[in-house]
């Protein structure tokens, strides 16, 4: 494992470029930094609210998770999210010009209502993309979860999957026929069938929204952001477990890697084998660089 830098502030959602840099969102400072292969920092945005997961669309911008806000705690010598912020008002999805630095809002609800906390996204070959909805903590209550798929234009959204408890990472198969969400606080992998744009194939009850169980690893295992090998395996950052976990396509273990870090919350693969994964370590800051056993998926619009 090679740290590329220790000096972001909660860090998720990483893009990997071709030139070696890589995209990051930074959760408490709310930016997009890129982070070049020697470590430097550079500020490409300020993205106000809470920048979540990340993803380049169509046209080279990139596409953000904006959880809305929450409040930040110290412990154990770094950082870790606390609960909604006192100024929250409401997610939404931005997009950010990289060249230019600004920032426009292209969904802040579907239908009648209002975007809650939008976590990660993925984009598909036909340039519309799908994102989870985890909702927001408060000191007595939370939401239930959600899963959108929307057009890059800003011209529709529709909910898909409703239901989730925490859903968070998402992502998909390399034929695009399987859409994978993870869930945090479960511990749990779910699946469903692509059958059309923003359409999935749901299993009648008693399926919890519909999907199919991939993985539900029990015990104090947490899940949060995912990546899919270029075989088609699952590669999921487990939280507080200190590791990053990779499953087969039905749920077998393939490999547990493990993390020095108590917040590991995201994984991307980049290179020029894309054998390399790029792993955040939001807790105390910093960005990882591993060499993978396997080629990871390029993903849609990657640069």
């Amino acid at each position: 494992m090679r740290i590329i830098t220790q000096e972001l502030i909660y860090p998720e959602g990483p893009i990997a470029l071709d030139d070696g840099s890589v995209l990051v969102v930074e959760i408490e400072r709310q930016t997009l930094s890129r982070v070049t292969a020697k470590g430097e920092i550079e500020v490409l945005a300020q993205v106000k609210g809470g920048p979540n997961g990340a993803a380049i669309g169509p046209g080279g911008d990139v596409f953000i998770c904006n959880n809305g806000g929450m409040d930040w705690l110290r412990e154990a010598g770094g950082t870790r999210p606390g609960l909604q912020s006192v100024d929250y008002a409401h997610g939404s999805i931005d997009v950010v010009d990289t060249k230019r630095g600004t920032v426009r809002r292209l969904y802040e609800r579907c239908g009648e209502f209002q975007l809650k906390g939008p976590n990660d996204i993925v984009f598909d070959h036909e340039g519309n993309f799908w994102f989870t909805d985890y909702g927001k903590r408060r000191s007595r209550d939370m939401d239930l979860g959600f899963v959108y798929w929307a057009r890059a234009d800003g011209s529709e959204i529709r909910q898909v999957a409703e239901g989730l408890i925490t859903p968070n990472g998402i992502g998909l198969s390399p034929d695009q026929r399987t859409l994978y969400v993870s869930e945090t606080v479960t511990g749990r992998i779910w699946s469903w069938d692509v059958v059309g744009p923003g359409e999935l194939q749901k299993s009648p009850w008693p399926a919890i929204a519909g999907a199919r169980l991939v993985v539900g690893i029990g015990g104090q295992v947490r899940f949060d952001g995912l990546a899919v090998t270029a075989a088609g395996n699952i590669c999921v950052a487990a939280l507080d477990a200190a590791a990053v976990y990779e499953f087969s396509p039905s749920g077998d273990v393939i490999d547990i890697y493990e993390v020095p870090d108590k917040l590991v919350t995201n994984i991307c693969f980049g290179g020029t084998e894309m054998q390399t994964a790029f792993i955040t370590m939001s807790h105390k800051g910093c960005l990882a660089a591993v060499d993978w056993s396997a080629p990871g998926l390029r993903l849609p619009n990657q640069r």
